[in-house]
């Protein structure tokens, strides 16, 4: 919790940058994308352009967030402010600085998924009292994203692996996991790219719960996949915050 603390304490002085990010702009975009192209595009799977974008779009900004918040600042707080060695030297342990940002990165996804869901009702894209559940659906997908990336800040010494990172995994996830059409619609060769990503499993159950529909895997398998991503990235974020606080 101080960890946690710690982190809120910073973005309290922050937040104005991030207002625009994580609120205006997923709404905006739903907007141009949703109302816009839906006219164009028309019915999808039976239901209206917006109906159908709705949860992709809030499942991937909860996606794009983890994945932000997991990665130049760990980095910076290792490498620049070297805040986790302070860390280190209080009764903190490595755990505790994991969990603390994870904790953080939760609460940010949180908020913004509550806003999204609000925003989204009063155009009337929600056609499932079990889209009261997407904000639970946003969180497991931010552990699935926030764990390994910030495994992966932490176990790098140069900021330009993050470029990789975007251009290989994030936007790829973005473009390609269900978002903004159906993985059916990929070649048979390419979709099962699209399943290992975290972000197309968040999608499924977002989706099934907007729209009051079964996802097509069980739900089981898209939440157990995304919690072992989410426990994976933990067992490697242990290890090297251990390696990287031995300097």
């Amino acid at each position: 919790m101080a960890v946690l603390e710690r982190h809120l304490v910073l973005y309290r002085r922050l937040w104005r940058a991030s207002v625009f990010s994580s609120f205006v702009l997923p709404v905006l975009f739903l907007v141009s994308i949703g109302i816009g192209v839906g006219r164009y595009v028309g019915e999808v799977g039976g239901v209206g352009y917006l109906a159908w974008i709705v949860p992709g779009v809030m499942a991937s900004t909860a996606f794009q967030m983890a994945i932000g918040e997991s990665t130049y600042s760990v980095l910076g707080d290792f490498k620049w402010v070297r805040s986790y060695h302070a860390m280190r030297a209080t009764p903190v342990g490595i755990g505790d600085m994991i969990v603390g940002r994870l904790l953080y990165v939760l609460l940010r996804v949180e908020i913004a998924a509550v806003v999204f869901l609000g925003v989204t009702g009063l155009f009337g894209a929600l056609r499932s009292g079990w889209a009261v559940l997407t904000p639970v659906v946003a969180a497991l997908v931010a552990l699935a994203a926030a764990a390994p990336v910030t495994a992966f800040a932490a176990s790098i010494e140069h900021d330009s692996y993050f470029a990789l990172l975007f251009r290989f995994v994030m936007i790829p996830s973005a473009l390609f996991a269900g978002v903004f059409f159906p993985v059916e619609q990929l070649p048979g060769v390419v979709r099962p790219l699209a399943y290992v990503s975290p972000l197309w499993h968040g999608v499924e159950l977002s989706r099934a719960a907007t729209l009051g529909v079964a996802p097509a895997w069980p739900v089981w398998v898209h939440v157990g996949y995304l919690l072992a991503c989410a426990g994976a990235g933990m067992v490697w974020a242990v290890a090297a915050f251990h390696k990287r606080l031995q300097d």
